[in-house]
Protein backbone atom coordinates (compact mmCIF):
# COMPACT_ATOMS: atom_id res chain seq x y z
CA UNK A 1 0.00 0.00 0.00
CA UNK A 2 1.46 3.63 -1.24
CA UNK A 3 0.86 5.73 1.74
CA UNK A 4 2.71 8.85 0.48
CA UNK A 5 4.30 9.95 -2.71
CA UNK A 6 7.00 12.53 -2.67
CA UNK A 7 9.36 13.50 -5.82
CA UNK A 8 12.94 12.54 -5.01
CA UNK A 9 16.09 14.02 -7.05
CA UNK A 10 18.24 11.01 -8.54
CA UNK A 11 20.82 11.86 -5.87
CA UNK A 12 18.01 11.78 -3.17
CA UNK A 13 16.75 8.08 -4.75
CA UNK A 14 20.68 7.36 -4.77
CA UNK A 15 20.87 7.93 -0.62
CA UNK A 16 17.66 6.00 -0.10
CA UNK A 17 18.90 2.81 -2.43
CA UNK A 18 21.77 2.61 -0.29
CA UNK A 19 23.03 -0.95 -0.88
CA UNK A 20 20.37 -1.85 -3.24
CA UNK A 21 23.01 -0.46 -5.85
CA UNK A 22 25.74 -2.91 -5.40
CA UNK A 23 23.14 -5.62 -6.18
CA UNK A 24 21.04 -3.77 -9.18
CA UNK A 25 23.60 -2.62 -11.54
CA UNK A 26 20.95 -0.84 -13.85
CA UNK A 27 19.56 1.08 -11.53
CA UNK A 28 23.57 2.07 -10.12
CA UNK A 29 24.11 2.57 -14.07
CA UNK A 30 20.95 5.06 -13.98
CA UNK A 31 22.22 6.88 -11.19
CA UNK A 32 25.49 7.15 -12.40
CA UNK A 33 24.67 8.28 -15.24
CA UNK A 34 22.14 10.99 -14.60
CA UNK A 35 23.30 12.24 -11.08
CA UNK A 36 24.59 15.77 -11.11
CA UNK A 37 24.16 17.00 -7.27
CA UNK A 38 25.10 15.83 -4.25
CA UNK A 39 21.86 14.63 -2.18
CA UNK A 40 21.87 17.96 0.00
CA UNK A 41 22.57 19.88 -2.80
CA UNK A 42 19.73 18.44 -5.08
CA UNK A 43 17.39 19.22 -1.92
CA UNK A 44 18.80 22.73 -1.24
CA UNK A 45 17.95 23.43 -5.29
CA UNK A 46 14.32 21.95 -5.06
CA UNK A 47 13.96 24.19 -2.14
CA UNK A 48 14.96 27.11 -3.78
CA UNK A 49 13.18 26.69 -6.64
CA UNK A 50 10.02 26.47 -4.46
CA UNK A 51 11.22 29.65 -3.25
CA UNK A 52 10.28 31.66 -6.19
CA UNK A 53 6.49 30.78 -5.37
CA UNK A 54 5.80 30.16 -9.10
CA UNK A 55 1.72 28.20 -8.81
CA UNK A 56 3.14 26.97 -12.00
CA UNK A 57 6.68 24.96 -10.50
CA UNK A 58 5.47 22.31 -8.96
CA UNK A 59 6.75 19.70 -6.67
CA UNK A 60 7.41 17.03 -9.30
CA UNK A 61 8.53 19.88 -11.54
CA UNK A 62 11.34 22.03 -9.04
CA UNK A 63 12.46 18.20 -8.94
CA UNK A 64 12.97 17.57 -12.26
CA UNK A 65 14.62 20.84 -12.63
CA UNK A 66 17.07 19.60 -10.03
CA UNK A 67 17.45 16.65 -12.17
CA UNK A 68 17.72 18.35 -15.57
CA UNK A 69 19.81 21.72 -14.28
CA UNK A 70 18.47 23.49 -17.65
CA UNK A 71 20.92 25.87 -19.30
CA UNK A 72 18.83 28.30 -21.04
CA UNK A 73 14.79 28.79 -21.96
CA UNK A 74 14.98 25.77 -24.38
CA UNK A 75 15.95 23.18 -21.26
CA UNK A 76 13.17 24.80 -19.35
CA UNK A 77 10.54 24.52 -22.44
CA UNK A 78 10.91 21.17 -22.62
CA UNK A 79 10.49 20.67 -18.53
CA UNK A 80 7.65 22.71 -18.66
CA UNK A 81 5.31 21.75 -20.81
CA UNK A 82 1.93 21.75 -20.01
CA UNK A 83 2.54 25.13 -18.15
CA UNK A 84 4.81 26.90 -19.90
CA UNK A 85 6.68 29.62 -18.26
CA UNK A 86 6.99 33.42 -19.28
CA UNK A 87 10.48 34.53 -20.46
CA UNK A 88 10.91 36.45 -17.32
CA UNK A 89 9.73 33.56 -14.96
CA UNK A 90 11.93 31.26 -16.84
CA UNK A 91 14.84 33.39 -16.47
CA UNK A 92 14.13 34.09 -12.75
CA UNK A 93 14.40 30.17 -12.40
CA UNK A 94 17.57 29.43 -14.56
CA UNK A 95 19.31 32.15 -11.93
CA UNK A 96 18.49 30.04 -9.07
CA UNK A 97 19.87 27.26 -11.45
CA UNK A 98 23.04 28.95 -11.95
CA UNK A 99 24.46 28.91 -8.59
CA UNK A 100 24.24 25.06 -8.51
Amino acid sequence: MILNRTPLTIAEVKSYAGETLSENKVLADYIKSFERLSPDKAKSLVEDVKALKNPKIKDDLAVKVADILPQDTEDINKIFIENSLSEEEAQALLSVVKKY
